[in-house]
């Protein structure tokens, strides 16, 4: 029997007693909600218990709306109201990906219990839970039982892609859903010191029913990596422990089985959830149940986790708010920013696993050897566990960003952010660094409606640029300077640039016919005895460069003053030249 589950009580209750049951609770234990029903008990409880409040917040792709419940002892259910009264904030999201529904029932039972139970309404004193019932509404209403093939139970769920076909984890920055737009601006408003995304793993075949995605270490900031690291993570660990549902770090490993060469940390850029929320000094969890345990199992290890988190917030309201008042402190003196990171694999910690032995048997269908666990072969090992990044790229903190206005797409999702910026009021010219794509790579199949830049290769320059009545200053002395590093700067591993939104610039607009500008190049270089000299020094240099008239008809091209000055030319400015002329309030 599950602990929160109260089916046995009420089952021995009068009949006018109302059935709180979940829909969970009420099936076979091989059942999940569906949409509708989730949203119907939770409008239920909202009626009943006045602690409890949920609301329509935004739109999502399948054109329902998509909800957040907010709980509170206190009756207090907006945001600034409940920063004001310095209570810690934890937001709990659930059906990202609708197969993967433990979180959803979970959480279900979980608001039930925090508003009936004395015991667990005494946590909610000093904290406020917001829960997302169902993130991913679209994905939720396409309901199947054959999609997860891995997966044991339930008996059928929803679809990981919403309804324009998008993984909404990996949407988080790039923003193309509904769903994402309105979360942006549900974070922006709560601001919340912990964040869960439930999920179930796929993977290797192992004891464990839960695994565990944290937001990586060595990208959070050291004061709240420091208490997560030393005080949050063992707490979690251990009270699962104690409640017989041992757990362990996310399982991803290279080699052939887990305790082959160990585990490996999984680095969340910001298109994930927690990648993400990090941006904001957010501490962050992935819970990860596992595909092939048994869905009653799975859906205690979500519910014993959430309520493990609550408690251990609550004992620790203080360490967290005076860690997350420290990280916003010192970030508004941060002057270098990491843009892209690389796993140390030179360190290395020590962790006890509990898996299963793999073998190599024939498979049926080639006869190739296959891998296979040996659930009767269980093991304990202590396998490395590598959790260490180390920066590989970082750049240093200008005073702005000057963003002209027809970069809209770009704008609002500085604006959902909670970016603050100005406007200039007049036409300018102003000097800053200018970015130059001298190269890049990108992928040869769209990911997510994109083809993904990387590799970006800038060169910089010091240029006069005209701004315009209305173009926009973002300034980085604001709580979202990291936001504002990290999608701005073209060579972030998720940045604007990277995601193709000024895939414009790297077309070339004007060019030249060749039987024309052969002349013109003729003359630039009668007059020009040093372009000459640069030009005879490269076909030295370049055999194919030498043996190609059109290359080099080009190269001469590009260092006139025909070639179009915008072509490459990032239209982002870093300013550090003090204060702006004529800027005022958005």
């Amino acid at each position: 029997m599950l602990s929160f589950l109260l089916s046995t009580l009420l089952l021995a209750a009068p009949a006018s007693s109302p059935d709180w049951r979940t829909p969970f609770e009420k099936g076979n234990g091989n059942t999940t909600t569906t949409y509708a029903e989730c949203i119907a008990y939770y409008q239920r409880l909202d009626k009943a218990y006045p602690e409890i409040r949920m609301r329509e917040i935004g739109g999502t792709d399948a054109g329902l709306p998509l909800h957040e419940v907010v709980i509170g002892l206190d009756k207090t259910f907006e945001p600034a109201k409940v920063r004001s009264k310095n209570r810690r904030i934890i937001l709990i999201q659930n059906g990202i990906h609708p197969g993967e529904p433990e979180g959803i029932d979970a959480a279900m039972a979980l608001a039930r219990d925090y508003v009936q139970k004395p015991e667990l309404r005494q946590q909610l004193r000093d904290i406020t839970l917001v829960i997302i019932p169902i993130y991913n509404v679209d994905g939720s209403l396409n309901r199947n039982s054959t999609t997860r093939a891995n997966q044991n139970g339930p008996e059928s769920y929803g679809f990981r892609g919403n309804a324009r076909h998008l993984d909404l984890n990996r949407d988080y920055v790039k923003q193309d859903s509904r769903n994402a737009r309105t979360f942006a601006e549900l974070l922006t408003r709560w601001r919340p010191d912990v964040f869960v995304d439930t999920h179930t793993s796929d993977g290797a075949d192992y004891q464990y029913a839960m695994t565990l995605i944290a937001t990586q270490k060595d990208k959070l900031h050291p004061a709240l990596s420091q208490y997560m690291t030393q005080t949050l993570l063992p707490q979690l660990y251990g009270g699962m422990q104690q409640r017989a549902t041992p757990m362990t770090p996310y399982v991803d490993f290279e080699g052939r089985t887990p305790d082959a060469r160990g585990l490996v940390g999984f680095l969340e850029t910001p298109r994930y959830s927690s990648g993400y929320t990090a941006l904001f000094n957010t501490i962050g969890f992935i819970t990860e149940t596992h595909m092939l345990k048994a869905y009653t199992p799975r859906v205690k290890a979500q519910y014993d986790f959430l309520d493990l988190l609550i408690r251990a917030v609550v004992h620790d309201k203080a360490a967290i708010g005076q860690a997350r008042a420290e990280a916003d402190s010192q970030l508004a003196a941060q002057t270098t920013f990491p843009l892209a990171w690389k796993l140390d694999t030179t360190a290395a910690e020590t962790v006890t696993f509990l898996g299963y032995e793999g073998r190599l048997t024939p498979s049926e269908i080639s006869n190739k050897p296959r891998l296979s666990y040996d659930r009767q072969a269980p093991y304990s090992r202590q396998i490395p566990y590598y959790n260490t990044f180390r920066p590989t790229l970082a750049v240093q903190r200008p005073q702005a960003y000057l963003i002209p206005q027809a970069w809209t797409e770009v704008v609002d999702r500085l604006r959902r952010a909670g970016t603050s910026l100005r406007r200039l009021t007049r036409d300018t010219t102003l000097t800053g660094e200018v970015y130059y794509v001298q190269d890049y790579k990108t992928g040869p199949r769209p990911y997510e409606g994109h083809y993904l830049h990387s590799q970006v290769e800038l060169r910089t320059v010091q240029q006069p640029t005209a701004f315009h009545t209305g173009d926009y200053v973002a300034w980085l002395n604001q709580p979202t300077a990291r936001y504002l590093v990290e999608t701005l700067e073209p060579q972030a591993t998720d940045s604007f640039f990277s995601w193709g939104f000024f895939d414009s610039i790297l077309q070339q607009k004007e060019y030249f016919s060749d039987y024309v500008f052969e002349d013109v190049a003729a003359d630039l270089l009668r007059k020009d005895p040093s372009l000459r000299a640069r030009l005879e020094k490269l076909k030295q240099q370049n055999a194919a460069f030498a043996a190609s008239g059109a290359a080099q008809l080009d190269w001469v091209y590009r260092q006139s003053e025909y070639y179009e000055k915008s072509h490459l030319r990032y239209p982002i400015v870093r300013w550090s030249g003090g204060k702006l002329p004529d800027a005022a309030d958005k």
